[in-house]
């Protein structure tokens, strides 16, 4: 399982990596995995500024719907666009090519509530 320790994670198997005040967040190899082959990929909150563990999105699987929260408060800024005709980006390179929104972080102390890698391999016994 692919966890980089140069991310941030949240329980809700979302990782953050942080770039000064963006944040670019997507779901886990953990969480991708779980949910099986992603069909599709919805943010209908790009331009909205929302608070910490609000829905931002769904990701649609074969079997599954799943909510999408997010990690920090901000604005969200960027939706990756690639994702409406290759959804399948986040099975294959969740921490690549599979991202799925840029935040600009409205508050940063947010930031130290979020999980290490080590604390997220030991939330999903890995």
């Amino acid at each position: 399982m692919n966890i980089p320790s140069n991310l941030k994670y949240t329980k809700d198997h979302e990782w953050v990596l942080v770039d000064g005040d963006t944040a670019t967040v997507g779901i886990t190899d953990f969480a991708q995995k779980e949910l099986g082959d992603i069909v599709y990929v919805e943010v209908e909150t790009l331009d909205q500024t929302l608070d910490k563990d609000e829905v931002f999105g769904t990701v649609e699987a074969v079997k599954t719907v799943s909510d999408l929260f997010l990690p920090l408060s901000g604005e969200i800024i960027e939706f990756n666009d690639d994702l409406e005709s290759n959804p399948e980006q986040v099975n294959t390179d969740p921490y690549g090519k599979g991202w799925m929104i840029k935040v600009k972080i409205a508050n940063p102390s947010e930031i130290d509530e979020l999980l290490s890698s080590d604390a997220y391999k030991e939330l999903i016994g890995a």
